[in-house]
């Protein structure tokens, strides 16, 4: 008859060290990430709950009909709200592209609807209800102009043109202009991708980062045109165009007067 052995002392622990080194190795590795994520220079705005009370009542007189009593979205209307945040609100109602008129490919910028105090409110009740990217209170002042050229160049230009003048996309769509647009704005596009636009999370693109764009794309709208009139930076073909027109018109036109006077 076989005798079993004995269990080896500290055979129990052992049985559970691998569970703990995987806890111990996945509690470091969750630090090192929070030390080395970009924290959000940017701050956030607060709500007073008077905010998200008025808020509501013009979310339920203006907004309701195409996103829902819970900002859950109505189909073929309007997208649901929630994890929108109030940056998304701010920048959409802000720029007058929200309330939409009627269902279109791209919605323009244009007078807004509501005032600064009331796209607040707004903005505070959808923040409160559905979460989000809050409305960014202090973005940084101190933006490299260079380092901000070169990130405009590599993530805008293709769509907003490398002067920030804007550019067709596809199925009636287009990047807009970025002549009209406040820092703050322009800080809000990037954190939550109207429309078209895809979302510059931190992760992807820092406060910082940010601020360095939003410095060259100042630069763009308040710095004058060297060579003379700028044919509204829109690049090559206008440029041709006034060169064919202008520039062989004129040579046409000095050709038959020597040719009359001959």
């Amino acid at each position: 008859m076989t005798q079993r052995p004995e269990p080896r002392p500290g055979g129990r622990f052992r049985r559970f060290s691998g569970l703990i080194v995987i806890g111990l190795a996945l509690t470091t590795v969750g630090g090192l990430y929070s030390l080395a994520s970009p924290s959000r220079d940017a701050a956030q705005a607060t709500s007073a709950p008077e905010d998200v009370a008025e808020g509501k009542k013009l979310y339920d007189k203006s907004c309701i009909s195409c996103h829902g009593r819970n900002l859950q979205g109505v189909s073929d209307r309007g997208p649901s709200l929630i994890g929108a945040g109030g940056a998304a609100v701010d920048f959409q109602v802000g720029t007058g592209r929200m309330p939409a008129a009627r269902q279109e490919a791209q919605i323009g910028r244009k007078k807004p609807v509501f005032d600064d105090k009331q796209t607040r409110q707004l903005a505070a009740y959808v923040q409160a209800v559905g979460g989000g990217p809050d409305i960014p209170t202090a973005i940084p002042s101190d933006g490299d102009l260079a380092q901000g050229g070169r990130l405009f160049r590599g993530n805008c230009a293709s769509c907003h043109n490398f002067a920030g003048k804007g550019g067709a996309l596809s199925s009636g769509k287009y990047a807009p202009s970025l002549d009209k647009a406040t820092p703050t704005q322009i800080y809000e596009a990037m954190l939550t991708g109207p429309q078209n636009m895809p979302v510059f999370g931190d992760n992807q693109i820092s406060p910082q980062e940010k601020a360095d764009i939003i410095t060259y794309i100042d630069s763009l709208n308040s710095e004058k045109d060297p060579g003379g009139f700028g044919l509204g930076r829109l690049g090559p073909v206008p440029e041709g165009l006034a060169g064919w027109i202008i520039g062989i018109g004129a040579l046409m036109i000095a050709t038959l007067w020597i040719g009359v006077r001959s």
